[in-house]
């Protein structure tokens, strides 16, 4: 059997089942799995022979997923944030719309540095629930060093490709009441060396924070409970990462109410809610925080996806 052969019967395996909503691809990122081979190289050589063993793991590989198993279990990666990140049973699976909360804390710093003093040593983020630690590592590896003003008014100087003139990196501290998920964590850190600048704490939500910290990012589980069995990737993804409690907002309301002491005057706070749960945590907000500034940030399908307070 050829490449191209292969890929023809996992794409007529896979479009048997309806759900799948694109067999071609899902195909493809298999059999390219299976012989850890680019694109690229994959569609160079179509008329290579596959081999009997490559054959039967593309096989079994393609009936987990028509059994539903989501695919980045199967390959054991997802991309986030233009990064690769270690994936298995223990942690979510990062979903590309949680990739709002990188670029708002990002956006953060910027609107704000004129008037919040967020670029001394001490400067921290917490990424709570972290699960495969997808945010925490990609705010590490993109999180802007001091710009060229930046570093005249703070008084360095030098070159700006001498990095030790450029400040110091963000701090990040990632969360997770999960010792496993925190395990898959550790390893993205080590994969993308930013293990200096994520510390992994054990515990359950804000309590591991041992100080104020001047961004909170939280995507906590925000799914009902009676709703999880009806997901495609309920079954496979772990019930803490999802389980919401009957409204969905149990573990996202009990973070709002943690805030005092732990999150820093003038700083920020990033939540990532589901479809129609905004009206509930920004009425709570309101209700906690009534000086602080709140805003509803959409994701690109238009649905209400980050709730913003900058505390006052």
């Amino acid at each position: 059997m050829t490449l191209q052969q292969a890929l023809t019967l996992a794409r007529k395996m896979l479009a048997v089942k309806m759900d799948i909503e694109n067999p071609s691809l899902e195909a493809e990122i298999l059999l390219r799995h299976a012989l850890q081979i680019s694109r690229v190289h994959l569609h160079l050589d179509l008329d290579k022979e596959l081999g009997t063993a490559k054959e039967q793991e593309l096989r079994q590989m393609v009936e987990r997923k028509i059994q539903g198993e989501p695919i980045a279990y199967i390959t054991g990666y997802r991309e986030f944030y233009g990064l690769d990140f270690g994936i298995d049973s223990r942690v979510l699976i990062p979903r590309p719309e949680s990739e709002l909360l990188v670029e708002e804390a990002i956006r953060f710093r910027e609107t704000a540095k004129k008037t919040i003093p967020l670029f001394d040593k001490s400067f921290t983020i917490a990424d709570i629930g972290t699960g495969s630690g997808a945010v925490a590592v990609s705010l590490a590896v993109n999180w802007p060093f001091l710009s060229e003003d930046e570093r005249i008014a703070s008084g360095g100087s030098g070159a700006r490709n001498d990095e030790s003139t450029l400040g110091e990196p963000v701090r990040i501290s990632a969360t997770d009441i999960s010792a496993s998920a925190l395990e898959v964590a550790r390893i993205n850190c080590q994969k993308h060396r930013v293990s200096d600048r994520v510390t992994l704490l054990q515990g359950d939500l804000l309590e591991p924070l041992p100080t104020p910290t001047d961004i909170i990012i939280a995507n906590l589980p925000y799914v009902r409970k009676a709703d999880i069995a009806t997901m495609p990737s309920g079954t496979y993804e772990p019930a803490l990462a999802l389980d919401g409690g009957e409204s969905g907002l149990d573990k996202i309301f009990r973070l709002c109410r943690q805030l005092g002491g732990k999150l820093s005057r003038g700083g920020c706070l990033l939540l990532e809610i589901g479809m129609g749960q905004s009206p509930a945590v920004t009425e709570l907000l309101h209700q906690l925080y009534p000086a602080s500034s709140i805003q509803v940030i959409p994701d690109l399908a238009g649905i209400s996806r980050v709730v913003k307070m900058v505390l006052q």
